[in-house]
């Protein structure tokens, strides 16, 4: 029986890595994707030439123009398939605060509802798949921003005699009690469900509770896409605006091609309703200062910054993920990428392509 893996945002950052990856692994790759990232941050957002390569190099690849928030639609798939299907890996959301904020109806049907329609659709067609979710640390809210944080030359920095100090924030920290932001309420009700189908009905579920998720596949935007969207700026000459803690909010990094191989790992070792943070770690962070100064040595180009005073509500000064728990799980997986490689990746896959486009604007 061929081995069937359905891919949700399949055309975006995570969601093409995964697509790619299984492919090569002898998968049955079916992706779901209708690019809501272009309504969510316009036209430079889209994501459908990835759809159209993802098809063009790989024939075990089928590109589906479904929406997750058609529970009906999105059953008739599973039912398709049925248990031919050993792997869900779901990575379409709604991912911006901002945008959130403007349209909760929408940000929770995409991130909540959207959620509980794949696993309604796992559990009655399915029930032996691994179902993988793309949490984020904006489940934790803003109760990081608690901790005892000092402010240092380029970046706030936790306290060293802090047990996060040496490898991060690990999985106890509460979801509760803190301001979440609109969007991260809605991946908090998602997270929750995949935790309680696998939980109550036993699937066998991964929450991926991500730091910075990026790679050179990121349509990267303001409002999301934190790298490449900065690398972006560098390379065009296009102001970029900080918001807010003076610019030294730390976050750690982690490459999609990391991500995936993690998701493969637990693929090959699942466990029933389990949680993981998932992130650079000490060995790929930075403040956003940081990631600057390395935009500008890559670029070769001095960037044009505007630094504003107020932060977004809820959003955090100093996050990077302790990973430990699932390396324990799965010690075959480590990271690979440093902030610097990502950058360089970034920069290499695009920075001729932006040239273009910034030369091309410029004579009209």
């Amino acid at each position: 029986m061929t081995r069937t893996a359905i891919v949700t945002g399949a055309s975006g950052l995570v969601g093409s890595e995964a697509v790619r990856y299984f492919c090569e692994k002898g998968f049955r790759v079916i992706g779901v994707d209708n690019d809501m990232r272009r309504v969510f941050f316009g036209p430079d957002a889209s994501t459908a030439h990835t759809a159209v390569a993802l098809q063009e190099d790989f024939p075990t690849y089928t590109h589906l123009l479904h929406d997750i928030r058609d529970a009906e639609t999105i059953m008739q798939v599973f039912a398709t398939y049925n248990i031919e299907i050993s792997l869900v890996v779901h990575a379409a959301a709604q991912p911006s605060h901002d945008w959130a904020a403007r349209d909760p109806l929408t940000d929770f049907g995409v991130n909540a509802t959207g959620t509980l329609n794949l696993l309604e659709a796992t559990r009655r067609h399915c029930p032996e798949a691994v179902f993988i979710f793309t949490s984020t640390n904006k489940v934790y809210g803003d109760l990081p921003n608690f901790l005892p944080l000092h402010e240092e030359e380029t970046r706030w920095e936790l306290s060293e005699e802090h047990p996060y100090f040496d490898y991060g924030i690990d999985e106890t920290l509460s979801i509760d009690r803190c301001m979440h932001s609109v969007f991260g309420a809605s991946k908090v009700a998602a997270d929750i469900m995949v935790q309680e189908y696998g939980r109550y009905f036993g699937l066998k579920t991964g929450v991926f509770r991500g730091g910075c998720l990026t790679g050179p596949n990121h349509a990267g935007a303001e409002l999301h896409g934190f790298l490449a969207y900065l690398m972006k700026c560098a390379v065009t000459g296009t102001p970029y605006r900080i918001f807010g803690y003076k610019g030294k909010q730390v976050r750690d990094n982690i490459h999609s091609a990391d991500l995936v191989e993690a998701f493969y790992q637990f693929f090959l070792h699942p466990e029933i309703g389990e949680v993981y943070n998932i992130g650079g770690g000490r060995a790929s962070n930075c403040s956003m200062m940081e990631a600057i100064r390395l935009c500008e040595q890559i670029s070769g180009r001095e960037m044009d910054i505007e630094l504003l005073p107020d932060h977004r509500r809820g959003d955090h000064i100093w996050w990077i993920s302790d990973s430990r728990k699932f390396e324990r799980q799965c010690p075959n997986w480590k990271i690979t990428k440093s902030v610097k490689a990502i950058l360089e990746d970034i920069h290499d896959a695009h920075s001729e392509q932006w040239r273009s486009m910034a030369l091309r604007s410029t004579r009209h």
